[in-house]
């Protein structure tokens, strides 16, 4: 008889992309840590968790994952090409997924008539695929990386088939620029329903001694220097609608620009071919306006220009 001690442990990673850039982007740009999610070190974590989660016998190196897969919508390419570098960062964390064995799956992200953004089938899809894999590789452990309530039946149809189900989800909350609290939660309904759920977040902040290692390399090490490659666009003429100013001052996830009268907002979001923590007060940026949701001006498409 197999020992349990030797017993290799299969694990499937599937990804909600668009709610793991969500969190990603939190760490990056809004907590104290100000850098991203490392791949690596997420799937390294989630090998000692399965160890951990298995039993005393279990050893970390007979948890191997044996498949990953990440799903997210994405702009097509001729959308893409007009957001400065957006192709080639796109291509930059494909590269990454493509490192680490994550097979990707994208589906267009549609527009609304009024030009809102949105996802269509990616859940749908990834619980179809979750089920097929776990169905013919026999994974173990199923990690899922998502939030949302919709996964609820996924995680019920795989405990069918003997897949226990690891949830790694963030619940966080912060203030936005305009005074609005801006909260993320997990569906309580999905960590009823998965075999082990994993607060993230608690881990992150309240992380033990056992845990601080592993914690720790969850997240890309930060450069204390500004990148010396960094990535300029090709100036615009004003009469396209395009203005020309430098940046006043970095805050938290968002940062003004000098245009008189007023100095002109911008957030993270609205950065096009350079990352928001590269950016300093005195660079030069190219921007368009247009009006939030008060009527007030603000900057989008924001480039960074020689």
């Amino acid at each position: 008889m197999e020992n349990n001690n030797t017993k290799l442990r299969r694990i499937g990673v599937f990804y909600d992309g668009n709610y793991f850039l969500h969190v990603s982007n939190y760490y990056n740009y809004v907590h104290e840590r100000k850098t991203r999610i490392s791949i690596a070190g997420l799937h390294e974590f989630i090998r000692h968790k399965v160890a951990e989660m298995e039993g005393e016998s279990t050893s970390f190196r007979h948890c191997q994952i044996v498949d990953a897969h990440y799903f997210r919508g994405r702009l097509a390419a001729s959308e893409a090409s007009q957001r400065g570098n957006q192709l080639y960062f796109d291509r930059v964390f494909d590269d990454i997924l493509m490192h680490e064995g994550v097979t990707t799956h994208y589906l267009p992200v549609r527009s609304t008539a009024s030009g809102v953004r949105y996802e269509k089938g990616i859940d749908v899809w990834l619980a179809l695929e979750a089920f097929e894999q776990a169905f013919h590789k026999r994974f173990d452990v199923v990690v899922l990386i998502a939030s949302d309530g919709d996964y609820v039946q996924l995680c019920r149809k795989l405990n069918t088939l003997g897949s226990s189900v690891m949830l790694l989800s963030w619940d966080f909350e912060f203030t936005d620029d305009y005074g609005n609290n801006r909260v993320t939660r997990t569906s309580q309904d999905l960590l009823n329903t998965v075999t082990y759920p994993i607060a993230m977040h608690e881990l992150i902040e309240n992380r033990v001694a056992k845990d601080k290692y592993i914690t720790n390399n969850l997240f890309v090490p930060k450069d204390p220097k500004p990148s010396a490659n960094r990535v300029y666009a090709k100036p615009k003429k004003e009469e396209e609608g395009v203005f020309v100013s430098e940046i006043l001052s970095m805050k938290t996830g968002y940062g003004f620009i000098k245009y008189p009268p007023n100095n002109l907002f911008f957030h993270y979001q609205n950065l096009n071919g350079i990352d928001f923590n590269e950016l300093t007060s005195g660079d030069k940026v190219q921007f368009e306006i247009t009006q939030n949701e008060d009527g007030e001006d603000v900057a989008i498409n924001v480039e960074l220009v020689e």
